[in-house]
């Protein structure tokens, strides 16, 4: 009993503890909710203050932004006005001037037309003197003004044709021997002093084979050794009945002469495959570069020509490996360097220039089948023009071909060096269709003129005999026809070297004896 009233004691203490906790803890939390919400109401108004003042900030900001563009604005206004008014008086400037200039050319067309009046009034009295005149000038000589014209100008005809020859024959002659003399000097001397040697190359290259076996192993399986080289190199190889040889075909020479020492490499080698064959075409192509920079080299020492850009030099150097109607363009170009250079010191002009032109005449041989549409003198020019020549020498080169009017001695030298140089027997070779084709528009040309019984082209084209009918072409006569034919060649035809017009009138009387 005792111990449940201990027990029950217990738990009235134990409850009425729990009562005063409780009773506690809701004062604490009441006095800590009261506080926070001061708090809370404490930090909006600073939060409510603060957001006031940065409005106010922000409106400051704002209005100063305002002001400053405005003011911005009204100066670039007022000196877009100030333009605008500029140009306005500009404009009523200019429609004043106009103005005047159109009342001074209302005052000019009036007193042009008061003149030209005046004008036709005088031409009219002097038309109808000029009548006066030409019918008494009838009445007194007996003939009309027709029949007067008519023998004054077969008269004068007569006399002009006759002085005209005569002139013509005087000047020929004395500008003939003196030109003749003067050439045959400065020829003879160039050729007694400069004899290149000139190599004909044909577009096909032969490649000697140690045995006709070599050739299957060229060809390789299925033919991938053969289309592997001729992808490479661009060319055409002529695998025919030829023993131990093949034949090497391609129209540029520098490709021709690369597929030639890679194909003799691999034959000397003996290992034929594919992967073989691209290092022996990498070092053919190197080895044709040297000698391409050495041909180069060679070149301008030969022809005692310094401060070359070495891309030039290159360029020469791949003329090696050009023709021209069979003429190697290398041999070809130091032969006009030298025959230049040489007539440039008998007329006392500069011999470095004439020589340094000389040279790179024919420099855009070097690549015009690279270049489409464009011909060798256009690529030399600019090619020259690249590389910083002197305008002399551009000039020369531009007018070698008469694409342009020579001006300067330097051109007349190269383009007589290079008509030298390419004219001179065995320098050129023409197939035969070209060169008959020539032969007959030669003759064409001959006969086209009235009185021409006859015409031959003989010499090889270099001269042209035509036969007259002497009683439709007198003496006086030839001499003018002679004329006239060799200019419609020249206008008409090209042709190396120059073209000889003789012209033949013959009388002949016949009788016999009975």
């Amino acid at each position: 009993m005792e111990y449940l009233i201990y027990a029950l004691i217990g738990v009235a203490a134990f409850l009425i503890g729990a009562f005063v906790d409780s009773i506690y803890r809701k004062n604490v939390s009441e006095k800590k909710l009261g506080s926070a919400e001061e708090e809370a109401k404490r930090i909006l108004n600073e939060a409510i203050k603060t957001a006031e003042n940065k409005q106010r900030e922000a409106m400051v900001e704002a209005k100063e932004a305002i002001l400053t563009a405005r003011n911005e604005w009204e100066k670039e206004e007022k000196e877009r006005r100030s333009d605008i008014q500029k140009q306005e008086n500009r404009l009523q400037q200019k429609e004043e001037n106009l103005d005047k200039k159109l009342e001074n050319l209302e005052k000019k067309e009036e007193t042009l037309q008061e003149k030209i009046a005046g004008l036709e009034q005088s031409r009219e009295e002097v038309e109808e003197i000029k009548q006066r005149q030409m019918a008494e000038l009838e009445r007194i000589s007996g003939m009309t003004a027709e029949e007067a014209k008519d023998m004054l100008v077969s008269q004068l005809e007569a006399e002009v044709t006759h002085e005209s020859a005569a002139k013509i024959k005087e000047a020929e002659a004395h500008y003939k021997e003196e030109a003749d003399n003067m050439a045959r000097e400065i020829i003879s001397l160039a050729i007694q002093r400069c004899a290149s040697d000139h190599v004909s190359e044909a577009t096909v290259s032969v490649v000697p084979l140690p045995s006709d076996d070599m050739k299957g192993r060229i060809i390789g399986r299925e033919g991938r050794n053969i289309r592997t080289l001729e992808t490479l190199t661009g060319v055409d190889l002529i695998i025919d009945d030829t023993p131990e040889a093949i034949t090497v075909s391609c129209f540029e020479p520098v490709r021709r002469e690369i597929a030639r020492i890679a194909l003799e490499k691999l034959i000397q080698d003996g290992r034929i495959h594919p992967a073989r064959i691209e290092e022996m075409v990498e070092k053919a192509k190197r080895e044709v570069d040297a000698t391409i920079k050495a041909e180069g080299e060679r070149a301008v020492f030969e022809a005692n020509v310094h401060g070359l850009h070495p891309e030039l030099i290159k360029l020469l150097g791949r003329m090696k490996y050009r023709t021209s109607y069979g003429q190697n363009i290398l041999n070809h170009s130091l032969e006009v360097a030298h025959l230049a250079g040489l007539m440039a010191a008998e007329l006392g002009v500069d011999v470095n220039t004439a020589k340094r032109a000389g040279l790179l005449h024919d420099l855009g041989k070097a690549i015009d089948r690279e270049v489409e549409g464009s011909s060798h003198v256009a690529i030399g020019v600019e090619l020259a023009r690249k590389y910083r020549e002197s305008e002399e020498v551009i000039h020369a080169i531009e007018a070698h071909h008469n694409d342009v009017e020579p001006k300067t001695l330097v051109a007349v030298l190269v383009q007589a060096a290079d008509a030298i140089s390419a004219a001179r027997p065995g320098a050129r070779r023409e197939n035969l269709e070209n060169y008959i084709k020539r032969l007959e528009t030669l003759e064409g040309i001959g006969a086209s003129f009235p009185g021409v019984e006859k015409c031959f082209a003989i010499q090889a084209g270099r001269e042209i005999r035509i036969m007259v009918e002497p009683d439709k072409v007198t003496e006086d006569q030839m001499v003018i026809l002679a004329r006239e034919v060799a200019k419609k060649i020249e206008d008409e035809m090209e042709y190396p070297g120059q073209i000889k017009v003789n012209i033949i009138r013959e009388t002949k009387a016949v009788d016999y004896a009975k």
